[in-house]
């Protein structure tokens, strides 16, 4: 009787749950939608790649997606030394107009920001309502404006009719409000004030140190947007050795018809483009998470 007592009161050890053997494959199927996708969006890059290394005659009578004898030494050489050398002055050009431009704008974006989130004054939400407004406003359409204003100011055709309007950013104000809302506390900046600090010092040593990590976000979003900038040069700027790579580029490509080595020369220059916002993203990615993760969380 005991032996059916200690039977029946204890616990038998729960088998493990079985799993579906249909549940698999939703994550399989999501596996394989991301992977075509994904090599999708990967295939112009490839071509890229692979168009590079190619002559001019290979370049049109190969395959695409095939490479073909290595030529990619003796192409970069001649991209450097087409028209003397303009390649690398548009490059710099670029570098230029990005790094210095995101550089400015950030700045401007985080004071413009951390006043609208920790400063209670009149017109306060009016006029983030206007810098929500700049950003549904595309930049094709102000680049005509930009044009007449610099026009007026004699302004067109130099390095500032590019430059100042770059470091206007009203996606960088809305999202540097969010980060100053999130990551500096009102009690931090009162007893800055309580030692005696004045605002612009609790900006610079304070606001700007806590913001940092979310900035490199709007240092990112800014540098992309002023390096792939297209419209704005074009209407802007007639030297040519004041071009950007894209606007430059778009040139050679205009002229293949005529001279059907700068397409070659066009393909390799691209490839060289993008390396710069490449080593941006992989030498920023850690602060770009962190800033993405904390105005996901906080907003």
């Amino acid at each position: 009787m005991s032996i059916f007592t200690r039977t029946e009161g204890a616990h038998a050890p729960s088998a493990p749950p079985r799993r579906s053997r249909r549940g698999g494959t939703p994550t399989a199927a999501a596996t394989a939608f991301l992977i075509i996708i994904g090599s999708y969006m990967l295939l112009p890059v490839y071509w890229l790649l692979v168009s590079s290394t190619k002559s001019q005659s290979d370049l049109v009578t190969t395959p695409g997606l095939l490479p073909a004898d290595w030529h990619f030494g003796d192409n970069l050489t001649a991209l450097f030394h087409q028209q003397d050398g303009v390649y690398a002055r548009w490059l710099l050009n670029s570098l230029l107009y990005a790094g210095a431009g995101a550089a400015v704008a950030t700045v401007l974006a985080a004071a413009a920001g951390y006043a609208l989130a920790k400063y209670t004054f009149r017109g306060r939400e009016a006029l983030f309502s206007v810098v929500l407004g700049g950003v549904l406003v595309p930049a094709t359409a102000l680049a005509l404006p930009l044009f007449l204003l610099f026009a007026k100011a004699d302004a067109t055709n130099t390095f500032w009719s590019v430059f100042l309007p770059s470091i206007v950013s009203p996606f960088g104000v809305y999202l540097s409000r969010i980060f100053a809302t999130a990551s500096v506390p009102d009690e931090v900046m009162e007893a800055a004030r309580m030692d005696g600090a004045g605002e612009f010092r609790i900006f610079g040593t304070i606001a700007l140190r806590l913001m940092a990590p979310s900035l490199v976000t709007i240092f990112l979003f800014q540098f992309v947007v002023i390096w792939n900038n297209f419209l704005l040069p074009l209407v802007m700027l007639q030297d040519e050795r004041l071009y950007p790579v894209t606007l430059g580029l778009f040139t050679w490509q205009s002229q293949t018809s005529r001279l059907p080595e700068l397409q070659t020369l066009t393909i390799v220059g691209a490839l060289l483009s993008v390396v710069p916002i490449v080593l941006t993203f992989l030498l920023l990615q850690r602060y770009w998470r962190a800033g993405l993760a904390a105005g996901a969380v906080k907003s």
